[in-house]
Parts: C-alpha cells; structure tokens; sequence
C-alpha cells in the first residue's frame, strides 16, 4: 500500500506544477477536540485541514495515520462532505493495530477557507466513534477516557510541483466516557443516514486504454460524490450483448463485482454493456452506463470459441454428407451396371428366339 501512496503523490507532484509555496504550517486537526458520550452512544469527529492563508500556503495531498485507544470503538467513516476528491486509500480501518489510515489530495491544493466560510468546509473526512455499551472490571481511569491522534506518520504536501513537505502541526481529541448507559438515540451518525434519501451525484465513466497501463489492456474510469453521507462503494457489471440473432455469448445473469477505480475490464473485446453502479452510506445508489463504440469491437475468445464449435460441427456434417453423397453415387453407379446388364441380356435372349425362329 505504501508503494501505491507514493505513486498516487508523485503523480500529483508531477501533474500539477505551479508556483513554490513557501513552508509554512499548515495543521490537521479533528473537531471536536473535547467531548463526552454515555456508553453505547456514537460521536462524529471530523478530520479538518488549516492552512496558513495570509502566506499563501495551498495543501494538495495528505498522507495520515490516525491511532485510537481500545475503548472506543470506530464503525464507519464518511467522505460526503470531504475537499478531498481524489483517493489513494480511502480511510480504512484497522481493528488489530487500532488505526486509520488514508492518503488523498485534490487537484490545484486546498489554500484555506474563502469569503464566508466558517471553516466548516475544511472537511477530510468524518469519523463515526461508539462508546462500548458494556465493560467488565471497571476502575481503571483509561476506561473513562479515550484519545484519537495523528502519528507521526501522517504528512501533508505542498501544491509546488516538488512534493515539498508541508511544515505540519497535528492536534488529537479527547473523549470523556461517561459511565452511564446513554439514551440510545444520541447517534447522529445513524441519524444522518436515516434522513439521506437522495442518491449520488451523477458521473460518466471514461473507457482508456494506455500502453504503460495494465498492461495495455483496456480500463474504465469513474468517480463521484454524496454531499450527505458519502459513497460506500462502487460496483461494476460487464453486461455481455446479444447479437446475430438468436447467436449470443458470454453470461445472461452478469454479477456485479464490488471494486473501485480504475477497473480493468474483462471483457477486453469490448462486446459488453459496462455499468458502474455507486451506493451511498444509506444504500441510496445511482447507476451510470456506458457502450462501447461498435468500431473499437472485437471477437472476443469466446465468440472465437464459438465459431471454432460451429465450424468444426459444420466440417462434420459436411463429411457425413459426403460420405453419404459417396456412397449413395456408387450405389447409383451400380444400379445403373445392373441394369445396363439386365438389358444387354434381354437383348440377346430376343436375338436368339429370333434366330431360332428363323
């Protein structure tokens, strides 16, 4: 994973060349940074970026780390609202080591808030935090209070064009645990899902193919966005085509296959109808089509297959039909013999009663 971050930000160093920022700092910080919730209540923290604005300092990617103490417990994580729209790793959690980690920028840098934000949009992600609803062998003052923070890990970039390190200051949060049981509605994360009930934004999906990428072999592209709870997943459906009437190839119940962008097709013949379909956190989904242009279509191997079946039983049937054709030539031929034999011999038993008539 470590080698694909580094791609993912070379790549934005080596795209997105502009003037160099000088290194000012630039902090990551989760909001709140104190707060408390009963046991089986659920808290949103978000993760947010500053800048130093007044230096003119823009940030385009961030590679973080963030460690949890084992009394708390992360359930899930929402991009909706994130300035980030290009994603290396998605935040991911990781139950065994305690941590989240992600990696993501945007294209031209984040250079702070405009007129009028009230540095609510500065938004990474949002993390969704639950209070263990039972503990056993209580006392322990750990238990009453839990800590998220960045690593040192966790690194910001410039938007120079260099991969210049970002000056970067980093501030965790505390969680109070109370240890009463909580009401059991204080969750605004569930919540936020239960009243999400518009789909994701609409996207297209780009078909590439490129000689130094997978391969050669032909690729799909697609991204897109939920402004409310944020997209869980991307699923991806080859739908194969029917065609030379009742002739047709590939699968009729065509699954769809959980997955991300890009996407290497496995229809490389392009003899499919691709759907992208994008679901967000409350299930909500939005399904984008593309067909391929007939001219870039090619036999693919099972229509070669096919053709190769069809053409062997073909030659079968045509050597049957010249066995037969062979056999029934020569049956043909002798009853044709026969019969010449039959009238060579008639012939000479009239010729002989009529010598003998004579």
């Amino acid at each position: 994973m470590k080698v694909y971050r580094g791609l993912f930000l070379a790549l934005f160093f080596a795209t997105f060349l502009f003037i160099p920022q000088s290194s000012e700092a630039a902090s990551l910080y989760i909001d709140p940074a104190m707060s408390e919730i009963y046991r089986g209540d659920a808290i949103e923290l978000s993760i947010r970026l500053d800048t130093d604005e007044e230096a003119g300092e823009c940030i385009n990617a961030v590679d973080a780390v963030i460690s949890y103490t084992s009394n708390i417990t992360p359930v899930d994580i929402s991009l909706g609202n994130s300035i980030f729209s290009m994603w290396v790793q998605e935040p991911t959690i990781n139950q065994e080591e305690k941590t989240i980690s992600f990696a993501g920028g945007i294209p031209n840098g984040y250079c702070g808030r405009v007129q009028g934000d009230p540095r609510l949009t500065n938004n990474v992600a949002t993390l969704i935090f639950r209070s263990p609803g039972f503990s056993i062998g209580g006392g322990n003052a750990d238990e009453t209070n839990a800590k998220v923070s960045f690593t040192d890990f966790t690194t910001a970039y410039l938007n120079d064009g260099l991969g210049t390190k970002a000056d970067l200051t980093t501030y965790g949060a505390q969680i109070t645990l109370n240890k009463k049981a909580g009401s059991g509605i204080v969750d605004p994360w569930r919540e936020a899902v239960g009243l999400d009930t518009q789909p994701p934004e609409k996207f297209s999906i780009f078909l590439e193919q490129e000689d130094l990428a997978f391969s050669g072999k032909y690729y799909i592209s697609f991204n897109t966005t939920d402004k409310q709870t944020g997209i869980d997943q991307y699923q991806v459906m080859e739908q194969p085509l029917s065609e030379f009437g009742t002739f047709s190839w590939g699968r009729a119940d065509a699954p769809w296959i959980v997955t991300r962008s890009p996407y290497v097709l496995k229809d490389q013949s392009l003899n499919s109808v691709i759907r992208v379909r994008a679901i967000d956190k409350a299930g909500n989904e939005y399904i984008a089509t593309l067909l391929p242009e007939e001219s870039m279509r090619t036999l693919s191997r099972e229509q070669l297959a096919t053709f190769a079946t069809f053409g062997v039983i073909g030659l079968i049937i045509l050597f049957c039909f010249g066995i037969i054709f062979s056999v029934a030539r020569k049956q043909l031929k002798k009853r044709k013999k026969l019969k010449a034999e039959e009238t060579n011999e008639e012939n000479n038993e009239i010729e002989s009663s009529y010598d003998e008539n004579q």
